[in-house]
């Protein structure tokens, strides 16, 4: 029988059957929009993303025919959640964590707990983006959704929910709240209570991979789907990419090629509030019992979008009327073999570790009436890479980073990871499947089933190595000078880059 794997993130769900072997069987997507508005509000419609979930179910298990599913797990986005009645009645639109509102908390909050303390306690650095600040909004904002919540439920354990489960948190999208105990794998209770929420509709907490009921019998019917699957707690979806591409262990680290890239590195004992929080890096819980991740992010694959539609569109929009809807091949070859003469600084919107800059715009430095599109382009690329590069050099020592297994969309390009692996100086492996989230679902799945009797067999029977991209001597050094002239951007630019955008927004 199969193992279902769904990813659920910010702009879209899709869904994957997989056998045993990590065969993919099916697949669905679906894509949903954002709800913005007045004072930086982000939300996702709740009701309307799970009928989304439902139809990637319906239709992965459709294309999938005759197998059944025996289990099926939820990766999702970190610090988004959905007030729900015990009954299963939706009370709202979910509150995403860039949204602004509850900003307005975060000093009432550090008022009862220090950044140094709530590092000991929970792994993160207070900040407006987690679970916190928004639940704090509903409670004095909203009144009467707050008052009906029996459950505020993050989007894997809302999904698991609404199909039939118990209403849980696993413990990686717990932290993302800041009221999950790190150590004792229990909410902070006597917080909540100083900032008067009441912690009774956060749910029962479960480590991944626990059985939390089994698919509902109409809702079986509906999904054409034979029998009841099992339904399995999941996990944070940066979690379940790394799970999903055999990232468990110390020295190798998952590099996500998204909208963001993002960086996974897994560790065993936790470094100290005074190495992790002056580098802006968080601890929680991996998906793998006895294993710590931390996160280094960045815009990525949305800075190549943004490129596209500045530099290339109407190729784009020819492409897609020909049924040829990808051109980033083409946008490739045009590219120098070499690095860039263009230098590229990334922060075109709010940046992510160390600093999580607000005020800061991009920069393109070095353009020439000899400028081509490829040389921005490729000048992009390194920008990114380099962002992150220094990130993981300046890791704590305990935190070491050897080689990079890489999923996503972009890792299909063997030219960006190439670049990848020069600007890095260190070997960049694929793997044959690159949907790690929701592979790393199923994976978890099957460890609830009893399919694998652990998380390392799983991943050991279900991930299979593709190629390794080793750095190129010649053009890592040359890469490496570019990279020196890039760290002198902030120091010199910073203030100047902070004032332009005060300027632009006046």
């Amino acid at each position: 029988m199969a193992l279902l794997g769904i990813d659920l993130g910010t702009i879209g769900c899709k869904a994957l059957l997989f056998d045993n072997k990590g065969n993919q069987l099916a697949k669905a997507y679906r894509e949903y929009a954002m709800i913005t508005g007045h004072g930086g509000l982000a939300e996702l419609d709740s009701a309307g993303v799970m009928e989304d979930v439902k139809a990637v179910i319906r239709e992965a298990a459709a294309e999938a025919g005759s197998d059944g599913i025996e289990a099926l797990s939820v990766s999702s986005m970190g610090e988004a959640f959905v007030p729900v009645t015990r009954n299963r009645e939706i009370l709202g639109n979910s509150i995403l964590g860039f949204d602004s509102r509850g900003n307005e908390y975060l000093e009432e909050v550090r008022s009862f707990i220090s950044d140094e303390k709530l590092y000991e306690v929970n792994g993160n650095p207070i900040g407006a983006n987690y679970g916190l600040t928004k639940f704090l909004w509903i409670a004095r904002e909203d009144s009467e959704v707050y008052d009906k919540t029996d459950y505020f439920l993050m989007w894997s354990s809302f999904v698991l929910f609404m199909l039939g489960g118990r209403p849980v948190c696993d413990y990686s999208l717990a932290n993302r709240s800041l009221l999950f105990n790190v150590e004792s794998c229990s909410w902070n209770v006597d917080l909540a209570g100083k900032l008067d929420f009441d912690a009774a509709k956060l749910p029962e907490l479960v480590p991944t991979g626990t059985v939390v009921g089994k698919l509902d019998t109409l809702i079986s019917e509906d999904l054409g789907i034979q029998g009841q699957p099992l339904l399995v707690a999941g996990s944070h979806d940066q979690c379940a990419n790394a799970l999903g591409c055999g990232v468990l262990d110390e020295g190798t680290a998952m590099y996500g090629m998204g909208t963001f890239h993002c960086i996974v590195i897994p560790f065993e004992k936790r470094p100290g509030a005074e190495l992790m929080l002056p580098r802006g890096l968080n601890t929680e819980h991996h998906a793998v019992p006895g294993r710590y991740v931390t996160f280094v992010y960045n815009q990525g694959g949305i800075l190549l979008k943004w490129f596209r539609d500045t530099f290339m569109m109407e190729k784009h929009e020819l492409g897609i009327v020909k049924g040829e809807i990808n051109i980033y091949e083409d946008l490739m070859d045009e590219m120098p073999a070499g690095p860039s003469p263009v230098l590229v600084y990334p922060n075109f919107s709010v940046t992510g570790p160390p600093e999580f800059l607000e005020k800061t715009t991009g920069m393109i430095s070095g353009l020439t009436l000899a400028t081509t599109r490829g040389d921005i382009a490729k000048g992009v690329l390194e920008g990114v890479a380099y962002y992150l590069k220094e990130n993981v050099e300046n890791l704590p020592e305990e935190l070491s980073v050897d080689g990079f297994r890489v999923v996503g969309g972009g890792s299909r390009s063997e030219a960006w990871v190439k670049l990848l692996a020069d600007v890095f100086n260190r070997p960049f492996t694929r793997t044959e499947e690159n949907e790690a989230g929701a592979l790393g679902a199923a994976i978890i799945a099957g460890v609830g089933s009893g399919r694998f009797k652990d998380f390392r067999e799983g991943a050991a029977s279900m991930v299979r190595l593709a190629d390794t991209v080793e750095p190129d001597a010649v053009n890592a050094a040359a890469l490496e000078n570019n990279y020196r002239r890039y760290k002198t951007i902030q120091p010199q630019f910073g203030d100047f880059l902070a004032e332009h955008l005060d300027s632009q927004e006046k």
